[in-house]
């Protein structure tokens, strides 16, 4: 029988609810798709098969069932006539026809099932395959947007590493240059003082300098006495 062994297998298998219960869908759906297209590909060869065999017993059947109406119209024209010899030659064929039309029947009936279930496996197979490869797609839009977004935020990430990086370079220049203020501040007050250190000793070296001559004119003039 062939593929047609599989028919109720293939004709009750779910395709959701396999894909539902696995934790890897994209490899499910891959690896159930080949076997799908190997069940099509045997399905429609023995669909081709067994179609010509249904045309085979259809056309078998056909000529017998012809073959007993003239038959029995033979028989009814011998009886006209009178003969009837040949009448019962006749009917004695076609009652073995007869009994090969239920045999031709039969034959064409099963035929006909099989190339029916054989029709019944295709289009499950094809719609199966139609919901896999919808699957699939609505699979692929998920990752890619999932890889989208992921590059989103790593370039979030990025820019929140530089904007955090550069906040800190501005932080970092902004205290040296408050630190350089600072600095310069401090070497003109520093300037200040040591302008304002002289003059106090340019002062203080000038009022010693009077008394030491005062000194100096007191001795000499004790001297004259």
């Amino acid at each position: 029988m062939g593929i047609l062994s599989n028919f109720r297998e293939i004709m009750e298998s779910n395709v959701n609810a396999l894909l539902d219960k696995t934790e890897d869908p994209e490899k499910t759906i891959n690896d159930y798709m080949r076997n799908l297209n190997s069940d099509l590909g045997k399905v429609k060869a023995e669909t081709a098969s067994m179609l010509a065999d249904e045309r085979r017993a259809k056309r078998a059947l056909d000529e017998c069932n012809a073959e007993i109406k003239k038959l029995q119209k033979y028989a009814e024209k011998a009886v006209e006539a009178g003969n009837e010899e040949d009448a019962l030659k006749f009917l004695e064929r076609k009652a073995t026809l007869a009994e090969k039309l239920s045999e031709l029947q039969t034959a064409y009936d099963l035929a006909s099932a099989n190339a029916v279930k054989m029709k019944q496996m295709q289009d499950k197979l094809v719609s199966d395959m139609g919901r896999l490869e919808a699957r699939r797609a609505e699979l692929k839009e998920k990752l890619a947007a999932a890889k989208a977004q992921q590059r989103l935020i790593s370039g979030n990430d990025v820019n929140s590493s530089f904007d955090a990086m550069e906040e800190k370079a501005n932080r970092a220049l902004d205290e040296a240059m408050a630190l350089a203020e600072l600095r310069a501040g401090a070497k003109e007050d520093d300037l200040d003082d040591l302008i304002a250190q002289l003059e106090k000793n340019m002062s203080t070296n000038t009022n010693t300098t009077a008394e030491d001559e005062l000194a100096a004119l007191k001795e000499k003039m004790n001297k004259k006495e």
